[in-house]
């Protein structure tokens, strides 16, 4: 595998560690109403496992209220269901056409526990970016071995890999306190 393949391919996998770790952070709660908090919960309807959003439109009226209004009425019940089962900490209130979710602030005992959790989600991005790198370096090692590159085109790699390294660490720490920043607000 090429020097560049093999760089490319590591800053690609940082990249979606990055990705994931938004994705993550979506599903926190800041105080705010956000799409976010429920757009991807897991609803049982017509027989299978499907995220909310395919199921509703997912509105932000106000600052501390989401509407979720489902396409199919029928479905309404296992909605409510749904987000009363989720780790959400919001109660449903449905008029038989549409659910309100009253966000209510965040305590701030809560807002620590957020914060610790996001801390979590970074550390767990950083160790991931890390392995991509323990990773890209041990090809690079190999292809080296192999003679299928040079010592200084293995040197350059692993040279590379680890500013990728740093660049995406600090793109996951910037993440990190954004997110802290937003909860403490609340």
């Amino acid at each position: 595998m090429p020097y560049d393949d093999i760089v490319l391919e590591a800053e690609d996998k940082m990249e979606k560690a990055v990705g994931v770790l938004g994705e993550e952070f979506r599903g926190v709660r800041t105080g705010r109403a956000s799409a976010g908090l429920v757009d991807q919960l897991k609803v049982e309807a017509y027989g299978a496992p499907t995220p909310l959003k395919s199921l509703a439109s997912i509105t932000v009226p106000e600052p501390r209220m989401i509407m979720v209004k489902p396409f199919d009425p029928s479905v309404l019940n296992d909605i409510v269901k749904a987000i009363q089962k989720s780790e959400v900490g919001i109660t449903p209130q449905s008029d038989g056409k549409i659910i309100r979710l009253a966000v209510p602030p965040l305590s701030e005992e809560r807002r620590k526990q957020m914060v610790k959790m996001v801390k979590e989600y970074g550390e767990k991005a950083k160790v991931t970016i890390r392995n991509i790198r323990r990773e890209g370096n041990q090809t690079a090692a190999s292809e080296e071995k192999g003679k299928t590159i040079s010592e200084d085109e293995a040197k350059r790699t692993t040279e590379e890999i680890d500013r990728l390294t740093k660049e995406y660490e600090a793109k996951a720490q910037e993440a990190v306190d954004k997110k802290t920043k937003e909860i403490m607000e609340g």
